[in-house]
Protein backbone atom coordinates (compact mmCIF):
# COMPACT_ATOMS: atom_id res chain seq x y z
CA UNK A 1 0.00 0.00 0.00
CA UNK A 2 2.98 2.41 0.72
CA UNK A 3 3.09 2.75 -3.06
CA UNK A 4 -0.26 3.96 -3.37
CA UNK A 5 0.22 6.95 -0.86
CA UNK A 6 2.32 9.60 -2.70
CA UNK A 7 5.57 10.96 -1.52
CA UNK A 8 4.25 14.54 -0.49
CA UNK A 9 1.68 13.07 1.16
CA UNK A 10 4.73 10.51 3.19
CA UNK A 11 6.41 13.43 3.87
CA UNK A 12 3.31 15.37 5.31
CA UNK A 13 2.80 12.76 7.59
CA UNK A 14 6.62 12.41 8.48
CA UNK A 15 8.73 14.88 7.83
CA UNK A 16 11.52 13.34 9.40
CA UNK A 17 11.43 10.11 7.79
CA UNK A 18 10.47 8.25 10.26
CA UNK A 19 7.03 8.02 12.05
CA UNK A 20 6.45 9.31 15.56
CA UNK A 21 4.10 8.38 17.13
CA UNK A 22 3.02 10.01 21.15
CA UNK A 23 2.08 7.11 23.42
CA UNK A 24 0.03 8.15 26.63
CA UNK A 25 0.70 4.93 29.12
CA UNK A 26 -1.75 7.32 31.37
CA UNK A 27 -4.72 5.67 29.42
CA UNK A 28 -4.19 1.82 30.05
CA UNK A 29 -7.65 0.86 27.86
CA UNK A 30 -5.53 2.16 24.75
CA UNK A 31 -1.68 1.71 25.82
CA UNK A 32 0.43 -0.50 28.20
CA UNK A 33 3.99 -1.38 28.81
CA UNK A 34 5.47 -4.44 28.25
CA UNK A 35 6.59 -5.68 31.59
CA UNK A 36 9.47 -7.70 29.94
CA UNK A 37 10.50 -4.96 26.85
CA UNK A 38 8.91 -1.59 28.08
CA UNK A 39 8.12 -1.60 24.55
CA UNK A 40 4.11 -0.03 24.22
CA UNK A 41 1.20 -2.27 23.10
CA UNK A 42 -2.22 -1.81 22.93
CA UNK A 43 -4.54 -0.71 20.48
CA UNK A 44 -3.01 2.79 20.07
CA UNK A 45 0.70 1.07 18.95
CA UNK A 46 -0.65 -1.67 16.96
CA UNK A 47 -2.45 1.17 14.81
CA UNK A 48 0.96 2.80 14.39
CA UNK A 49 2.82 0.35 13.35
CA UNK A 50 0.66 -0.73 11.16
CA UNK A 51 0.02 3.15 9.80
CA UNK A 52 4.13 3.07 9.29
CA UNK A 53 3.85 0.05 7.41
CA UNK A 54 1.40 1.31 5.05
CA UNK A 55 3.61 4.76 4.63
CA UNK A 56 7.10 2.12 4.39
CA UNK A 57 8.75 4.34 6.85
CA UNK A 58 10.54 3.30 10.41
CA UNK A 59 8.31 3.88 13.68
CA UNK A 60 9.75 6.01 16.71
CA UNK A 61 7.51 6.09 20.34
CA UNK A 62 7.63 8.86 21.77
CA UNK A 63 5.79 8.12 25.22
CA UNK A 64 4.22 10.13 28.09
CA UNK A 65 2.11 9.69 31.00
CA UNK A 66 -0.91 11.80 30.83
CA UNK A 67 -2.55 13.46 27.60
CA UNK A 68 -1.79 16.68 28.33
CA UNK A 69 1.88 16.06 28.29
CA UNK A 70 0.99 14.88 24.76
CA UNK A 71 -0.52 18.17 23.75
CA UNK A 72 1.78 20.23 25.45
CA UNK A 73 4.90 18.06 23.41
CA UNK A 74 2.94 19.51 20.08
CA UNK A 75 3.64 22.61 20.87
CA UNK A 76 7.68 21.57 20.66
CA UNK A 77 7.37 19.11 17.86
CA UNK A 78 8.13 15.93 19.05
CA UNK A 79 5.12 14.07 17.54
CA UNK A 80 3.90 13.37 13.55
CA UNK A 81 1.06 11.47 15.13
CA UNK A 82 -0.82 10.83 18.20
CA UNK A 83 -4.01 9.31 20.33
CA UNK A 84 -5.92 11.45 22.18
CA UNK A 85 -9.73 12.09 22.82
CA UNK A 86 -11.37 15.03 21.07
CA UNK A 87 -11.94 18.20 22.42
CA UNK A 88 -12.26 21.64 21.11
CA UNK A 89 -9.22 22.79 22.90
CA UNK A 90 -6.74 20.29 20.97
CA UNK A 91 -9.19 20.61 17.91
CA UNK A 92 -7.42 24.49 17.81
CA UNK A 93 -4.20 22.77 16.38
CA UNK A 94 -4.52 19.08 16.06
CA UNK A 95 -6.62 17.34 13.14
CA UNK A 96 -8.29 14.37 13.93
CA UNK A 97 -9.60 11.66 12.30
CA UNK A 98 -13.35 10.21 13.41
CA UNK A 99 -13.00 8.61 16.68
CA UNK A 100 -11.34 4.68 16.70
CA UNK A 101 -12.91 3.88 20.19
CA UNK A 102 -15.16 5.23 22.92
CA UNK A 103 -14.39 5.01 26.47
CA UNK A 104 -16.49 7.07 29.12
CA UNK A 105 -15.69 9.19 32.15
CA UNK A 106 -16.41 8.16 35.68
CA UNK A 107 -16.31 9.14 38.72
CA UNK A 108 -15.32 7.68 42.29
CA UNK A 109 -16.22 9.43 45.76
CA UNK A 110 -15.14 8.32 49.76
CA UNK A 111 -17.62 4.78 50.53
CA UNK A 112 -19.88 7.20 53.26
CA UNK A 113 -20.48 10.20 50.38
CA UNK A 114 -23.88 11.32 50.24
CA UNK A 115 -23.21 11.59 46.42
CA UNK A 116 -25.26 9.10 44.72
CA UNK A 117 -25.00 10.00 40.83
CA UNK A 118 -23.32 11.96 38.83
CA UNK A 119 -25.82 14.68 38.71
CA UNK A 120 -25.23 15.45 42.10
CA UNK A 121 -21.45 15.77 41.69
CA UNK A 122 -21.73 19.44 40.61
CA UNK A 123 -23.03 21.22 43.63
CA UNK A 124 -20.81 23.73 45.87
CA UNK A 125 -18.20 23.08 47.98
CA UNK A 126 -17.24 20.19 45.91
CA UNK A 127 -13.73 19.61 44.87
CA UNK A 128 -13.22 16.94 41.65
CA UNK A 129 -9.46 15.92 41.02
CA UNK A 130 -8.59 15.23 37.69
CA UNK A 131 -4.94 14.52 35.58
CA UNK A 132 -4.84 18.30 33.95
CA UNK A 133 -4.93 18.64 30.23
CA UNK A 134 -6.79 14.82 30.13
CA UNK A 135 -10.14 15.06 27.62
CA UNK A 136 -12.30 14.66 30.99
CA UNK A 137 -10.53 17.67 33.37
CA UNK A 138 -10.97 19.92 29.66
CA UNK A 139 -14.61 18.81 29.73
CA UNK A 140 -15.53 19.11 33.50
CA UNK A 141 -13.79 22.27 33.40
CA UNK A 142 -16.23 23.90 30.36
CA UNK A 143 -19.43 22.27 32.02
CA UNK A 144 -19.45 21.95 35.77
CA UNK A 145 -20.56 25.38 37.25
CA UNK A 146 -20.59 24.82 40.53
CA UNK A 147 -18.07 22.43 41.50
CA UNK A 148 -13.92 23.19 41.55
CA UNK A 149 -12.03 20.87 39.55
CA UNK A 150 -8.32 20.43 40.81
CA UNK A 151 -5.64 19.15 38.74
CA UNK A 152 -2.51 17.17 38.88
CA UNK A 153 0.02 16.05 36.11
CA UNK A 154 -0.93 13.00 35.27
CA UNK A 155 -4.35 10.68 36.75
CA UNK A 156 -2.16 8.49 39.13
CA UNK A 157 -1.26 11.93 40.89
CA UNK A 158 -4.84 13.17 41.26
CA UNK A 159 -6.13 9.96 43.17
CA UNK A 160 -3.16 10.01 45.39
CA UNK A 161 -4.17 13.82 46.03
CA UNK A 162 -8.18 12.39 46.36
CA UNK A 163 -7.06 10.45 48.94
CA UNK A 164 -4.10 12.54 50.64
CA UNK A 165 -6.15 15.75 50.76
CA UNK A 166 -9.95 14.45 51.32
CA UNK A 167 -11.26 15.47 48.19
CA UNK A 168 -15.22 14.83 47.99
CA UNK A 169 -14.54 13.48 43.94
CA UNK A 170 -11.82 12.07 41.55
CA UNK A 171 -12.89 11.48 37.91
CA UNK A 172 -11.22 9.53 35.05
CA UNK A 173 -11.27 6.94 32.37
CA UNK A 174 -13.86 4.01 33.90
CA UNK A 175 -11.81 1.80 33.73
CA UNK A 176 -8.59 2.44 35.44
CA UNK A 177 -11.11 4.44 38.07
CA UNK A 178 -12.96 1.16 38.50
CA UNK A 179 -9.49 -1.05 39.75
CA UNK A 180 -8.47 1.82 41.61
CA UNK A 181 -11.56 2.01 43.27
CA UNK A 182 -11.48 -2.18 44.04
CA UNK A 183 -7.97 -0.92 45.25
CA UNK A 184 -9.24 1.21 47.58
CA UNK A 185 -12.27 -0.29 49.42
CA UNK A 186 -12.72 3.15 51.10
CA UNK A 187 -13.67 4.32 48.13
CA UNK A 188 -16.57 3.73 45.75
CA UNK A 189 -17.16 4.09 42.14
CA UNK A 190 -20.60 5.80 40.71
CA UNK A 191 -22.56 4.32 38.69
CA UNK A 192 -22.79 5.67 35.36
CA UNK A 193 -21.04 8.09 33.05
CA UNK A 194 -20.57 11.35 33.10
CA UNK A 195 -19.15 12.03 29.36
CA UNK A 196 -18.13 9.71 26.61
CA UNK A 197 -14.55 10.27 25.27
CA UNK A 198 -14.04 10.16 21.39
CA UNK A 199 -10.39 8.71 21.10
CA UNK A 200 -9.28 9.29 17.91
CA UNK A 201 -5.88 9.78 16.04
CA UNK A 202 -4.21 12.99 15.59
CA UNK A 203 -1.79 15.32 13.57
CA UNK A 204 -0.64 18.67 13.85
CA UNK A 205 -2.47 20.79 11.85
CA UNK A 206 -0.70 22.49 8.94
CA UNK A 207 -0.07 19.01 7.38
CA UNK A 208 -3.06 19.03 4.98
CA UNK A 209 -1.83 16.67 2.63
CA UNK A 210 -1.43 13.88 5.19
CA UNK A 211 -4.71 14.48 7.11
CA UNK A 212 -7.13 12.59 4.33
CA UNK A 213 -4.54 9.44 4.47
CA UNK A 214 -5.00 9.13 8.25
CA UNK A 215 -8.81 9.48 8.33
CA UNK A 216 -9.00 6.88 5.90
CA UNK A 217 -7.03 4.57 7.82
CA UNK A 218 -8.47 5.07 11.26
CA UNK A 219 -11.87 4.00 8.95
CA UNK A 220 -10.41 0.78 7.59
CA UNK A 221 -9.22 -0.42 10.92
CA UNK A 222 -12.70 0.04 12.14
CA UNK A 223 -14.17 -1.44 9.52
CA UNK A 224 -11.58 -4.43 9.06
CA UNK A 225 -12.19 -5.42 12.55
CA UNK A 226 -8.06 -4.57 13.31
CA UNK A 227 -9.39 -2.58 16.06
CA UNK A 228 -11.36 -4.91 17.75
CA UNK A 229 -8.91 -7.62 17.87
CA UNK A 230 -6.64 -4.66 18.81
CA UNK A 231 -8.70 -3.99 21.93
CA UNK A 232 -9.15 -8.04 22.54
CA UNK A 233 -5.64 -8.72 22.41
CA UNK A 234 -4.60 -5.93 25.17
CA UNK A 235 -7.61 -7.50 27.48
CA UNK A 236 -9.93 -4.12 26.52
CA UNK A 237 -12.96 -6.15 25.79
CA UNK A 238 -14.99 -3.11 28.00
CA UNK A 239 -14.11 -0.05 25.04
CA UNK A 240 -16.17 -0.22 22.44
CA UNK A 241 -15.28 0.25 18.84
CA UNK A 242 -16.36 3.35 17.39
CA UNK A 243 -19.07 3.81 14.30
CA UNK A 244 -18.03 4.63 10.80
CA UNK A 245 -17.62 8.40 10.38
CA UNK A 246 -17.85 9.92 7.11
CA UNK A 247 -15.12 11.42 5.68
Amino acid sequence: MADAIPSHVVQALAPTGQLRAAINFGNTVLAQRDPVTGEPRGVSSELAREFAKRLGIPITFVTFDAAGKVFEALKRGEWDIAFLAIDPVRAAEIDFTGPYVLIEGAYVVPKDSPIKTTDEVDRDDIRVAAAKGSAYELYLTRTLERAKVVTQPTGSEACEMFLRDKLEVAAGVKQPMTKFAEAHPETRLIPGRFMAIEQAMGMPKGRDAGVRALRAFVEEMKASGFVARALERSGQNEAVVAPPTLI
